[in-house]
């Protein structure tokens, strides 16, 4: 049951998000009306989406619109600590615990107390430190390495991710009781190519922070805006915004025209209208990869129905596993290994692909 005060709350914190998580579009809008309303609670949050989207912005809007804003906001990245270092990273260590330990050091648990821990990409953390971290959470507590004390714990965890952690569960990558711990409240932030409607919106606040910081400003025609909202921006916000800064350097104070954004975005196309790239060649190659999976199978008929005759055991598993490779690498020679037009051909989510393409061994082309 939401807090007596929840509505009004909202309202206050959508009013504070407008300049903080910035666009029009639904799907906008909603970011911001889970963010208000997740604040008023203590509840644990895991926000998902792609890289550059926005989850650490997500992230501190939440903590700042708690109960706990004026406590800490402890953010550590678990994919960029060796899991060998990450457990002393949130919980510390004492003297002599190991080699180089030279004093006792707090770690992010205790840096966070009465405030807001951010474990950014939770994904990549080890299976080992899974274990440790689910009994922090059930336990509120925990011990710093080589210590024997238990520390108390009150700490808010906020977690985000750009992997799909229910694929990353079936593969045994991760804890299906941590990830129930962590998903309490889920946020998902969508793609930038999913709120287009926000391109003109974000441009014009990353301007207004640049003016007001005296570097200047641009302006954008209605032709070069389009190209921007034809491109599908597999970068998502934090590549709009490095853009913006180029195009600064590049021509200050000056009208952006079609002609001066760099060449993968002049010639951006809509998402669903890719130049080059033949449907039907992977329509054939999914006939054709069909075909020879039941190759050695005659139908038989009997008493009206249908069953089949194999010549040998087939291994069914790894003959789909073998369709799915071939059908990815396909999509992505089509679309010049763009994962985002891939993606889009094969009706998957661009993580989902990523995901997929890692499970296979397919390596980024460039």
């Amino acid at each position: 049951m939401p807090p007596k005060n929840a509505g009004i709350q909202s309202k206050r914190a959508l009013r504070q998000l407008d300049d903080r998580f910035v666009g029009v579009s639904a799907a906008t809008q909603h970011v911001r009306e889970l963010v208000a309303r997740v604040s008023t609670t203590d509840a644990t949050v895991l926000i998902q989406g792609e890289s550059g989207t926005g989850k650490e912005v997500v992230a501190q809007l939440v903590h700042d619109l708690s109960d706990r804003a004026t406590g800490p906001f402890i953010p550590i990245n678990c994919g960029a600590i060796p899991g060998e270092l990450l457990e002393s990273e949130l919980f510390g260590h004492e003297k002599g615990s190991f080699t180089g330990a030279v004093a006792a050091r707090k770690g992010r648990f205790e840096l966070a107390e009465g405030g807001t821990l951010f474990l950014d990409e939770i994904g990549d953390m080890p299976f080992a430190m899974q274990v440790k971290l689910l009994r922090v959470l059930q336990e509120k507590s925990y011990e710093r390495v080589g210590g024997i004390k238990s520390i108390p714990c009150n700490v808010r965890i906020i977690a985000a991710t750009h992997q799909n952690l229910e694929t990353k569960i079936e593969e045994n990558l991760f804890r299906a009781d941590l990830y129930y711990r962590l998903s309490i409240f889920p946020i998902e932030i969508p793609p930038l190519r999913e709120r287009l409607g926000d391109i003109a919106t974000l441009i014009a606040a990353f301007l207004k922070s640049s003016k007001a910081e005296g570097r200047g400003s641009l302006d954008f025609s209605g032709d070069a805006l389009a190209q921007l909202e034809a491109y599908d921006w597999p970068g998502n916000v934090r590549e709009l915004s490095n853009l913006i800064e180029r195009l600064m350097v590049l021509y200050p104070n000056q009208v952006i025209g079609e002609s001066e954004l760099p060449a993968r975005y002049s010639s951006a196309g809509p998402v669903d209208n890719l130049s080059g790239v033949d449907s039907l060649q992977l329509d054939l190659l999914e006939q054709r990869a069909v075909d020879e999976l039941f190759a050695p199978i005659e139908p038989l008929q009997t008493d009206g129905s249908l069953s089949v005759l194999l010549d040998e055991p087939i291994d069914l598993k790894a003959k789909l596993a073998e369709l799915e490779h071939d059908l990815i690498v396909a999509a992505l020679e089509q679309t010049d290994w763009v994962t985002a037009h891939a993606a889009n051909w094969l009706k998957l989510q661009r993580t989902t692909l990523v995901e997929k393409m890692r499970k296979h061994g397919i390596k980024q082309q460039h």
